[in-house]
Formats: C-alpha cells, sequence, structure tokens
C-alpha cells in the first residue's frame, strides 16, 4: 500500500513539474511573440510611388563633416556641449534647409511594416541613400497609434497625441482621436509619428511633463529624467531642426530633461517641436556615418523607422 501512495506521489510531483513547464514556455513564447519575434505585415517598396525623392538640379553639391549644400538642400549640423564634469551635456543639432518638402521622408527597417522588425538607423539610412537620418518613433514596439507614412496609411488605432509632416513643408501636432486618418491625408500629410510628448506648439514651450504616459509596454520606464533624446522641429516652413542628446555617460553627456529638451528647441527658434524615442535608439546619421555617441558607448540600438533627408 505505501509503494502505491509513493508512485501516486510521484505521479502527481510529475504532472506538476510538466504543467508549470506548459505555463513558463507558454509565458515566454507570448513574450517572444510580442517583442521579439518579426512579425511583417506589409512589404514596402524602398521607392514610393506617392512621395518621390527631390532629385539634384545642380552639380554643385558641397559637403564636410558638418555641412552639406546643393541647390535643392542645406544642412549644417552642429556639436553643442554645456557644462562640466558630471553636469556636461552633449546634443548634436542639425539645421536643415529645404527647397522641397518632399525630400523629408521616413523609412522602416528592412523595407518592412510590422513588429519587432529592427535595424540600426545608420544600416535604414544607407539603405535609403540618405545624406541625414535620425531615429524614428519606434512604430513597431507598439501596437496603436495612427501611422502614415510616405502617404501611405499602416495603422489607425487614435490613441496619443501625434506629429503631423506636410506636403507644404510644414510640421504640427494633433490628437489622433480628433482627426480620422482620411482627413489627415486629404490634407497633405505625409508622414506621421506617433511617440511625443509635444515639445514646442504654436511657439509656446510646454513644460507641463508630470502626468506624461507614452506606453504601457513591459518594461516602459518614465521619461521625464535625464535621458539621451531625439527630436524634430520647424523653425519655418520646410526649415527644420533635428536635435539628437546623448546621455548616460560621466563627464560626456549626462542626457536632458524634457523640459530641457523642449527650451533647447525654443531657443533655436523652433516654432513647433514633438519628442522622439530616445535613449538607446537615440541616433544621428550624417553623409555615411553616425555623428553622435548613442548611449555614450558608440553602439546603435536597432529601431524600426527613421526620418530622413535624400536628395
Amino acid at each position: 500500500m505505501l509503494i502505491i501512495l509513493k508512485r501516486r506521489s510521484k505521479k502527481k510531483v510529475y504532472i506538476g513539474i510538466i504543467l508549470l513547464l506548459l505555463v513558463v514556455g507558454t509565458i515566454v513564447y507570448r513574450l517572444a511573440d510580442r517583442y521579439l519575434i518579426e512579425h511583417i505585415e506589409v512589404i514596402v517598396s524602398t521607392s514610393p510611388t506617392s512621395q518621390t525623392p527631390a532629385t539634384v538640379t545642380s552639380t554643385d553639391v558641397q559637403y564636410d563633416d558638418s555641412n552639406y549644400t546643393s541647390s535643392d538642400t542645406a544642412i549644417h549640423i552642429k556639436k553643442v556641449q554645456t557644462g562640466s564634469g558630471a553636469d556636461t551635456i552633449t546634443y548634436f543639432v542639425a539645421d536643415v534647409i529645404l527647397k522641397e518638402s518632399a525630400s523629408v521622408q521616413s523609412a522602416f527597417a528592412k523595407s518592412a511594416f510590422g513588429s519587432n522588425i529592427i535595424q540600426n538607423t545608420s544600416r535604414i539610412a544607407a539603405d535609403n541613400s540618405a545624406i541625414l537620418a535620425i531615429n524614428g518613433d519606434y512604430y513597431g514596439f507598439r501596437k496603436d497609434g495612427v501611422i502614415i507614412r510616405n502617404g501611405v496609411l499602416y495603422r489607425d488605432d487614435p490613441t496619443r497625441t501625434a506629429l503631423a509632416l506636410l506636403q507644404n513643408g510644414t510640421l504640427e501636432s494633433f490628437d489622433e482621436n480628433s482627426l480620422t486618418s482620411a482627413s489627415l491625408l486629404a490634407e497633405g500629410v505625409t508622414n506621421t509619428l506617433s511617440f511625443g510628448p509635444v515639445l514646442v506648439k504654436n511657439g509656446e514651450v510646454i513644460d507641463d511633463f508630470e502626468n506624461v504616459s507614452i506606453d504601457t509596454n513591459l518594461g516602459n520606464r518614465s521619461i521625464q529624467g535625464l535621458n539621451p533624446r531625439t527630436g524634430i522641429g520647424m523653425i519655418a516652413p520646410n526649415h527644420f531642426l533635428f536635435i539628437v542628446v546623448d546621455g548616460r555617460m560621466k563627464n560626456y553627456s549626462k542626457g536632458m530633461t524634457l523640459s530641457e529638451f523642449a527650451q533647447v528647441f525654443a531657443d533655436l527658434g523652433a516654432t513647433e517641436a514633438y519628442n522622439l524615442d530616445g535613449g538607446g535608439s537615440s541616433t544621428m546619421y550624417f553623409m555615411g556615418k553616425v555623428v553622435n555617441n548613442p548611449l555614450g558607448k558608440g553602439n546603435e540600438r536597432g529601431v524600426s523607422d527613421i526620418l530622413y533627408v535624400a536628395e
């Protein structure tokens, strides 16, 4: 009798272990499926017909490590350092003036729309012949938002305050819940970025970031503190600012708060500005190389998309 009871007890233990392994395996698979496994929804043409890149109309292209000029495009990149020691902040400002607003474009990692599809900013930029590029909103990390890229609607799940780039060379923030995707396209919106928050609106600096919520994903952290940052702003139609802040490296750059980041845009004359994905994603690429120092380690983190300028 005792032997039979022991056998039954062992059987229950084995069953319990098997059930536990099944539960753990299911959880691991679901997490991997959500955050690691690629899910391609749309293969994107590398030459979207909805927005043809501007063509070079002059042979007088000139460039060096910080500047690029042609008859259609003028880019000047400046490295700025403030403070000293542990309070040092290092950031890069790309002042961009375009003759044609169509020169501001977006590209997806691996030319595909979906989740968990990532490449380094520099790789996506090189694949799209970009002169200048910054990381985008990392749309692939979330499943919501209104995502329009190069005139094509890819996702329509209104959630937050987003940014719209228009054919007339302007950009403006908008409430995704207040405007339909059809109306955005009808108004000439070529690209939307769903991240945030808004930094500057109608010339006014936004500084109330206490209750900002961008994501509810696993591992999401507050973005109000000192962090590497990426943002885009507009001084006037076809005159943009791309800014990337380095961070998390002692005596090189501690990063910026959102309030500090907003003030930088305002001080440079931006009438509109919007915060993009930051942290390890923050990367600026110019003429074949990475300009900044991602996370102070010189290692890029893969992202799902970029904003870039090309002839």
